[in-house]
C-alpha cells in the first residue's frame, strides 16, 4: 500500500514519548524513512517499534537546545537515509511559574529547549534546503514547527512557555516567508492532547485523563494526523497556525488591527485619552479548553 509519504525523510525532535512518538509513528505508518530525537532511551523504543512494524528509522540523542547538537540531528538524516524533507520540531519542557517567582534559570531553559531548540534545528535544515535549492534540485520539503494556545492566548503560571511558544508562531511565519524560494514550507500547530507534562500539571491531570468512554479526545495520536498532511509533499499550506484538539482543527490568524484613531496631527495625553475611550480596556479572554502543552 502507497503511503503519503513515501520516499520522504523525516525528523521529529522529543519523539520517545507523547506527541512526538505519535508523529513519529505516523510518519513512518505513512511511508517516511523517521531520525526519532530524544534525550532519554524512549527514542529507541520508538525506532524499535517503527522497524517491527516494516518502517525505517534511527535514534538521536542530541539536545536541540545545543546548536551543534542541533546540527549533528540533521546530519543524521541526510548521512543516513540520504535526504531531508520534513523537520518537526517537538521537543519541550516546563518549569512553570508566576512571573514574581520564575528563575532565571527555568526561564532560560524553556526558551532555549522550545524556541532556540525549533530556531537551531530549522537553521541547520534551511541551510541544507538552500543548497540543495541552488544545486538545482526541487524538491517539497516541510517545517512544522509546534506553538501552543499559552503562546497564542497566554496562560497564568507559564511567562516563560508561553513567551517561546508565541515566538516560535512568529518563527513559523518568518520561515515561510523566507524559505519559500527554496521549496520550503513552515507551519505551526498548537496541540491539545495528554502527555506527560500536561498529566504533571495538578490542574489538568484530572481533565486529560483517558475516561475509557467513547472516542479519547485527549489522546496524543489525534494530533498526528494534521502533522501527516503538514509533511506530504502536496501539500498547500504554508505560513499557517493551526489548533489541534480531539477531532478539531483551526486555522488561527496572528495579532490583527480591530480599532484605531488617526488624525493629521500629533495628540496631546488628553486628547489621545479621550479619543481612545471606546477602546476595550482589557483584552477578550480566548476560552480555549485546557491548554495544549506537549
Amino acid at each position: 500500500m502507497m503511503g503519503s509519504l513515501d520516499g520522504r525523510v523525516a525528523v521529529v525532535t522529543g519523539a520517545g514519548a507523547g506527541l512526538g512518538r505519535e508523529h513519529a509513528l505516523l510518519l513512518a505508518a505513512e511511508g517516511a524513512k523517521v531520525v526519532v530525537n530524544d534525550l532519554g532511551p524512549g527514542a529507541q523504543t520508538v525506532v524499535d517499534e517503527i522497524r517491527a512494524a516494516g518502517g525505517e528509522a534511527v535514534a538521536n540523542h542530541d539536545s536541540v537546545a545545543d546548536y551543534e547538537g542541533a546540527g549533528r540531528l540533521v546530519t543524521t538524516a541526510i548521512e543516513t537515509f540520504g535526504d531531508l524533507h520534513v523537520v518537526v520540531n517537538n521537543a519541550g519542557i516546563l518549569r512553570d511559574g508566576l512571573l514574581v517567582n520564575m528563575s532565571e534559570d527555568d526561564f532560560d531553559a524553556v526558551v532555549a529547549v522550545h524556541l532556540k531548540g525549533a530556531w537551531a534545528v530549522s537553521r541547520h535544515a534551511a541551510a541544507y534546503w538552500r543548497e540543495q535549492a541552488k544545486s538545482g534540485v526541487q524538491v517539497d520539503r516541510s517545517l512544522i514547527n509546534t506553538s501552543s494556545t499559552s503562546g497564542l492566548h497566554g496562560n497564568v503560571g507559564q511567562a516563560n512557555y508561553g513567551a517561546a511558544k508565541a515566538g516560535v508562531a512568529a518563527l513559523t511565519i518568518v520561515a515561510a516567508d523566507e524559505l519559500g524560494r527554496y521549496h520550503v514550507r513552515a507551519n505551526a500547530i498548537a496541540p491539545g492532547a495528554r502527555t506527560a507534562m500536561t498529566q504533571s500539571t495538578p490542574a489538568l491531570a484530572a481533565l486529560v485523563a483517558d475516561k475509557g468512554e467513547g472516542f479519547d479526545t485527549w489522546h496524543p495520536g489525534n494530533v498526528s494526523p494534521l502533522v501527516g498532511l503538514l509533511a506530504a509533499a502536496d501539500c498547500r499550506f504554508t505560513g499557517q497556525v493551526f489548533r489541534a484538539f480531539g477531532s478539531k482543527v483551526e486555522l488561527y490568524t496572528g495579532w490583527s488591527s480591530v480599532d484605531r484613531v488617526n488624525r493629521d496631527s500629533r495628540w496631546t495625553v488628553a486628547e489621545l485619552a479621550e479619543a481612545t475611550a471606546h477602546f476595550p480596556a482589557e483584552r477578550a479572554k480566548v476560552k480555549t479548553g485546557a491548554d495544549a502543552h506537549q
